[in-house]
């Protein structure tokens, strides 16, 4: 099955739109029953480099809802740490931001395109770089540069992204019976066609030989994890 990468309606409708709102619930509805939360938190060792992550990043990361539950997940773990969100959209709410204080941590709401943040000098480096459901709205000279500037900016970068296959196809384009609207239905089908298959990132990771890199399939998600091994 070959990667197609469409535009997705999502991307193109204005943030307080209604359908839009829709959209993005159902997409929490979709992280559920892809398991995404469960698969990335089991991709991240306790300490990496035997220290407590203090800054993570999220590449495309929404509304912050999926970063919040992670962040609940975590929280006992990596107490204290600061998130940083990046996105083109400010659709993250104060009750959102409050959420993540409760847990103690603070958060950062970086409203940029991905490449001008990744591309900035000065910034600080990331103890870990994650991103759900995001890496693959990108055609594969795109992606090759985005994962060279992320692996330039961590030395632990995480994904979990929908696995391209055809019994992937078929459930997606039965999201409405779990009362996806539309745009929903559309974007679904659109993101797994644009997926990845085993070795597809492994392939475009820079220098791999400084990398311990996984990569695997499990039924509708894909997860791909690289931790760096030597150099700075």
């Amino acid at each position: 099955m070959k990667r197609v990468v469409d535009p997705e309606i999502l991307d193109v409708l204005p943030d307080r739109d209604a359908r839009a709102l829709d959209s993005r619930r159902d997409i929490h509805r979709l992280n559920l029953v892809m398991g995404n939360l469960r698969t990335l938190c089991s991709l991240l060792p306790d300490s990496p480099d035997g220290r407590t992550p203090r800054r993570i990043v999220e590449l495309g990361a929404g509304d912050g809802i999926f970063a919040l539950r992670f962040a609940r997940q975590l929280a006992r773990r990596w107490p204290g740490a600061h998130m940083v969100l990046v996105d083109t959209k400010d659709v993250i709410t104060h009750e959102t931001r409050r959420q993540f204080a409760a847990l103690g941590w603070t958060v950062e709401v970086v409203i940029t395109d991905v490449f001008d943040w990744l591309h900035a000098t000065g910034k600080e480096p990331a103890d870990l770089i994650t991103a759900n459901l995001f890496l693959h709205q990108f055609p594969e000279p795109q992606l090759t540069e985005m994962l060279r500037l992320a692996a330039d900016r961590t030395r632990l970068f995480a994904a979990c992204e929908p696995r391209r296959s055809r019994i992937a196809l078929t459930l997606s384009r039965m999201v409405g019976f779990i009362g996806c609207n539309d745009v929903t239905r559309h974007d679904a089908a659109v993101s797994v066609r644009a997926g990845f298959r085993t070795g597809d990132l492994s392939r475009l990771w820079p220098a791999r030989s400084q990398w311990r890199l996984q990569e695997r399939e499990a039924w509708l998600t894909h997860s791909f994890v690289a931790r760096r091994v030597n150099g700075p």
